[in-house]
């Protein structure tokens, strides 16, 4: 296989069965000195059905029908998001930092619930009242959307040409975007912005490629977007312009599922060619949808490290009842240097949910610092790829930090736990119950629509 994207950090932040020992909260005294910064959220994912009951197989629909495993107001970990919890994250990035440079939001809005139980109707309310709330809390701040799998109707089956939805995000995201950028997320659902001083952002719909989307099976290029990508990137070089790419879908392969990529893999061989051909290009590649904190580093042909690629862990907390962990909700923060937009490090939150639960108050923590914790000058490819280095050596103190801190302490060997930070597996997305989601999403402010 051509593929040479190695993944080698792997997390599942604040895991149910992890109680990780937060950092103090320096981030007005130790802000990275001279650099921009921008918010990173993803993977909302709203469950307007979330209430506190005492049958718990009825506290959301997006549990599947298994009963709760200890609901309460900031939400549970078989679940989706209530609104409060939502909220929660946006009432802490407005208190912690009220004033970065943007915000990329990398998509999945509507909740995990059987296609029958949704609209096209319904998801663009829901879009539409997450937008408003981001907005509600960050009026004056530039976001930068992707779309998700979970943001169509029915889900996964994003199309390659206009429809309803495609309309209506871009109606919805145009005080935030330029009118040419409105008219390729008509199109297809993706667009390019210069948003600073030499830095296109290029989101990506890579849910054209995702695995479950029948639409676009045995299709060369899906909307035209290999060719646009391509062009795009060319332009940049030609005008010395670097590029964030955001999206929702990521290459490379799924944690927990080996040798298996998100996308279909003939997909993900060519956005990997074109990563390669403009790494020059490219500054920073961030993506949500595993709800799971990874990081990867682009190889070139001569196995040189090229690329930083950064999943961000979801905001809900959502896992399916057979899976053995979940991850808290989490938001992070990315220091950059503002004249050649190279990317310095990570300030990662979490909120550990039974605790806020317990106390009835959100209490959103910094998780860790990238280079503080690991002991790196920056999360640049080759630092990156120096760290993951580090891991294979025996015992592995670096390592045995990057655990405690990322991964689900279970009943591993070290040999297994070494394997799952050297290759991406994250559970897929799954879908949820059946049950009647329509008549709650449309009750109103109570769930969070406005």
């Amino acid at each position: 296989m051509a593929l040479q994207l190695v993944l080698y950090l792997l997390g599942l932040l604040g895991s149910l069965l992890v109680s990780t020992a937060p950092i103090e909260n320096w981030l007005q005294s130790i802000q990275v000195p001279g650099s921009g910064r921008f918010w990173h959220i993803s993977d909302l994912h709203l469950d307007p059905t979330y209430h506190i009951t005492e049958d718990r197989t009825k506290v959301c629909f997006s549990s599947q029908g298994s009963p709760a495993l200890n609901p309460g107001l900031f939400g549970d970990y078989l679940c989706d998001s209530p609104y409060e919890l939502i909220q929660s994250a946006f009432r802490f990035m407005r208190e912690e930092d009220p004033n970065p440079d943007f915000m990329i939001w990398t998509g999945d809005s509507p909740p995990h619930v059987p296609a029958e139980k949704l609209s096209t109707d319904l998801v663009i309310r829901i879009i539409s009242n997450m937008t408003h709330t981001i907005r509600e809390f960050f009026p004056d701040l530039p976001v930068y959307p992707a779309l998700g799998n979970h943001d169509y109707w029915p889900q996964d089956q994003l199309p390659i040409a206009t429809n309803e939805i495609y309309q209506a995000v871009a109606k919805l995201w145009e005080p935030w975007l330029q009118p040419e950028s409105l008219t390729t997320l008509r199109k297809g659902g993706f667009y390019s912005q210069v948003i600073r001083p030499n830095l296109r952002l290029v989101s990506l719909n890579t849910n054209l490629y995702y695995s479950p989307n029948k639409v676009t099976v045995n299709m060369t290029d899906p909307a035209g977007q290999f060719e646009w990508l391509v062009d795009t990137l060319d332009t940049c070089r030609q005008s010395d312009e670097k590029a964030y790419i955001i999206a929702h879908v990521p290459i490379g392969y799924l944690p927990y599922a080996l040798e298996t990529t998100a996308m279909r893999e003939v997909y993900n061989e060519r956005l990997v060619e074109i990563f390669r051909k403009y790494s020059d290009v490219v500054a920073g590649h961030f993506y949500g949808h595993t709800h799971r904190d990874s990081i990867m580093v682009l190889l070139d042909h001569e196995g040189q490290p090229v690329n930083s690629l950064f999943v961000t862990p979801a905001v809900t907390p959502f896992r399916h009842e057979s899976e053995p962990s979940s991850n808290n909700p989490g938001l992070r923060m990315y220091y950059y240097n503002p004249h050649d937009y190279s990317l310095l490090d990570i300030w990662q939150y979490y909120m550990n949910l039974t605790e806020a639960n317990l106390e009835k108050k959100p209490d959103w923590k910094l998780e860790y610092i990238m280079t503080k914790d690991f002991n790196i000058v920056d999360i640049q490819p080759k630092s990156l790829y120096g760290l993951a280095e580090s891991f294979r050596a025996p015992q592995s103190e670096t390592f045995k930090k990057y655990f405690n801190h990322f991964m689900h302490a279970g009943a591993k060997t070290d040999w297994e736990l070494r394997r799952m930070a050297a290759v991406n597996r994250i559970p897929g997305v799954k879908q949820a119950p059946d049950g009647e989601i329509k008549g709650a999403l449309a009750t109103g402010g109570e769930f969070g629509f406005q």
